[in-house]
Order: C-alpha cells, then structure tokens, then sequence
C-alpha cells in the first residue's frame, strides 16, 4: 500500500481545521479510510508533523555511526586484524558477515586470511601428460 502525499496529507487536514466535515465526510471526500484520518490527526497532534513516518519502520541498525568512527580509529591503528578481533574490540554482538557490510559502505578492506605464511607460488601437483581433451577421429 502507497503511502498518501503530503499534499493530500495537508488538504485532508485543511477541510477538517476549517470544520466543514466531520472526519467520515472527510475519508469520504478524499476516499481515504476513516482510520487514515483519525490517524493522521493523532500524529499531527502527537508529534507537529504529518510527513510519513515510513522510514522508521523496520529493523534499526546495530552498527551505529560511532561505531564505524571507531572501526576507522582501530583499522588505522591494526590494519590487519581480523573481523572477529574487530567485532571483539568494538565490543558488538552482531555477525561477522555485519561488519564485512559496513566495512564495504566505508570503502574500507580488512585482512581476509588468518596470520599464516603465504602460499607458494609454485605449482603444487605435479604435471600429467596431456589434458583430457582429446582422441577424436577427423
């Protein structure tokens, strides 16, 4: 379900202050429902605004802005720490794969092995004769 313009929003509101209609006539004139209306009023009159209030829904983020202040401090100072030792040091309780995001939105990188020595470079199995590509007749 779309949310109502602020437009209408602002004229619904404007025939009701003018006391012309009773806020069923007002749902009617406007075909919006009559829970719209009371709804409408009581957050007009709980908050002084009538804007949608959309954008508050839903989950509300674990990793706040001071927390990406101090993933910036800490990656400064230990750039190759893990994201674990991240998440221990920020002291969250959110999943690794949270902070692998936030990091991305930072444009931030972090290590992505644990501390080993790097693989060799070097072939690693030994050659076998010819690819299984092969035997056909022309």
């Amino acid at each position: 379900m779309k949310t109502l313009s602020l437009d209408l929003r602002e004229r619904i509101l404007t025939t009701y202050d003018s006391g012309e209609c009773t806020r069923e006539q007002v749902a009617q004139r406007f075909r919006v429902s009559l829970g719209m209306v009371k709804k409408l009023l009581q957050q007009r009159r709980n908050t002084g605004e009538i804007g949608s209030r959309r954008h508050l829904c839903g989950r509300k983020p674990v990793i706040l802005e001071s927390h990406r202040t101090r993933m910036r401090d800490i990656l400064r100072g230990k750039p190759d720490i893990t994201l674990k030792e991240l998440r221990e040091a920020l002291g969250l309780g959110c999943t690794l794969p949270a902070i692998h995001h936030a990091l991305g939105k930072m444009g931030l990188t972090y290590k992505k092995r644990h501390s080993m020595p790097a693989s060799r470079s070097e072939r690693m199995s030994p050659r076998h004769g010819r690819s299984g590509v092969g035997g056909k007749a022309k």
